[in-house]
């Protein structure tokens, strides 16, 4: 293990995330809030704490992807802890637990919440909660490797192990270079939101926050009702973006190129489209039948099913009120989640298509036990490391969703709650039914239950092997075994 690499990321880590405390301390200032100070002292000492190990040149800057993930799991952990301390110094959260949910949830864009009533809060406190979405939408090591090049290793493992999906490809051949191209449509399309957030009469600071929310497809809301509040024209505005961040960003990426045939030849994003209109659609129609005003119905059964489907968590209605058949499809799409490559949540469109043609391709050779069939995606074959990663992801998942909702039945909640908190951390939805609904939150479970959702948010946020990997004993075994040998 080559820690002394892994001190440099973490440095530039702590140093940029004391860069970003000075935004919401400079909101403060604005508004005359004395919570800023503690957002100046915690940027303080960021910024000199990471400034002292980035110092020290390390003297092997050999990368691989053992220290990639260590590095990525660490990475989080440590922003996740330093962004929490705000909370406890400003007093808006005392308990240390309840601070570390609330910005786990944030930085891993879950949008779930332990406050009952965020009107209270600060406005810098507000503000920071919305930019932890902004901040982990995209990923901070993606944010760091568009800024400061790695050697080219560390790179590629990085952003392996921190971008989402079954398989991670460059977008053009410098990967610094595809840092800066994700990043710089992350925050045009950001900056598009707020424009039109603005020209439907939102102030400046909600529609920055809003936006943040929904490109990182957080959903903390500004307000106890989270979107209920607004007009139809935001409303409306908000799920569109909802629906386009959950998109792979290779697709803008090749409209941007003007590769038009190649955008729309992406099957994982015309499937995407396609399980939207369904879900809607079909929960539109229930509605319509039971309480009528199919119009009305249509509009807020289209931004649940973008926002629980993107895994952003803004709600409009209580959806927790709706008929069975509603609220079922809302937890299938928890799981489904939004495309690969996108700042969305969930298992991701594209592990389900490749689930479905395994099981078809199976299916075909039971039939025709001669046959020779090649799974496809886009016309191009998938090589079998993928289908393989791809299996073991379910295995890994079905467990640690299994061994988190036994962990977190000990509280003695109805299994609706329990199931569906599980399914909205772990999924990075926000969100879930019955006591965890839209108009809930999950202040009501202990600190040993809100630690089991803390990791299933940062596990469901990277995909889980780089959580996993931290507690393989081979991981540590191996470095410690080295570290004897070279100082024997």
């Amino acid at each position: 293990m080559n820690y002394s690499i892994i001190r440099i990321v973490l440095g530039h880590v702590i140093r940029f995330e004391g860069i970003f405390m000075l935004i919401p301390a400079l909101i403060a200032l604005f508004y005359g809030e004395r919570a800023g100070i503690y957002f100046v002292l915690c940027a303080a000492g960021c910024l000199l704490a990471g400034t002292f190990m980035t110092r020290k040149k390390a003297e092997n800057r050999s990368f691989f992807a053992k220290e990639g993930f260590v590095t990525v799991s660490a990475s989080w952990v440590i922003l996740s802890v330093i962004g929490a301390l705000p909370f406890i110094f400003s007093g808006v959260m005392s308990n240390p637990v309840d601070a570390l949910f609330e910005i786990v949830s944030g930085f891993t864009t879950t949008g779930a919440s332990i406050l009952a009533d965020v009107e209270s809060l600060p406005k810098c406190v507000l503000f920071w909660r919305s930019f932890s979405h902004w901040i982990g939408g995209m990923g901070v090591l993606v944010f760091i490797l568009a800024i400061l090049p790695l050697s080219g290793s560390s790179e590629v493992y990085l952003m392996s192990a921190e971008s989402p999906g079954p398989k991670f490809g460059k977008l053009v051949p410098k990967l610094q270079k595809s840092a800066m191209v994700l990043y710089k449509i992350y925050f045009g399309m950001t900056v598009i939101e707020v424009i039109l957030l603005l020209a439907g009469g939102m102030t400046v600071f909600d529609a920055v926050c809003t936006s943040f929310g929904t490109a990182g497809t957080g959903g903390f809301g500004l307000y106890n009702d989270s979107m209920g509040g607004f007009s139809s024209y935001i409303q409306s505005v908000v799920t569109i973006f909802m629906l386009l961040f959950g998109v792979n960003f290779n697709f803008y990426f090749f409209l941007l190129i003007k590769e038009f045939r190649s955008a729309f030849a992406m099957e994982e994003v015309r499937c995407y489209f396609a399980i939207f209109a369904a879900a809607t659609i079909f929960i539109a129609a229930n509605l319509t039948i039971t309480e009528g005003n199919p119009l009305y119905q249509l509009h807020h059964s289209a931004f649940q099913v973008a926002s629980v489907m993107t895994t952003t968590g803004f709600s409009t209605i209580d959806f927790n009120l709706w008929p069975n058949f509603s609220r079922i499809i809302l937890v299938v799409l928890m799981f489904v989640g939004a495309c690969a490559g996108s700042t969305g949540g969930g298992m991701k469109v594209s592990r389900f298509i490749i689930y479905f043609k395994t099981l078809k391709k199976e299916l075909s050779v039971m039939i025709h036990p001669r046959s020779v069939k090649v799974i496809k995606s886009d016309g191009k074959p998938i090589d079998h490391d993928t289908i393989r990663s791809t299996n073991i992801f379910l295995i890994a998942y079905g467990f640690i969703f299994t061994f988190s909702l036994l962990l977190i039945s000990l509280d003695n909640f109805d299994i609706t709650t329990s199931f569906t908190a599980v399914a909205a951390t772990f999924n990075n939805i926000g969100p879930g039914l019955e006591i965890v609904g839209p108009t809930g939150n999950f202040s009501v479970f202990s600190n040993f239950s809100k630690l089991v959702l803390v990791f299933d948010m940062l596990a469901g946020r990277l995909e889980i092997f780089p959580m996993l990997i931290l507690f393989a004993p081979g991981t540590w075994k191996n470095s410690l075994h080295w570290e004897r040998r070279k100082n024997s």
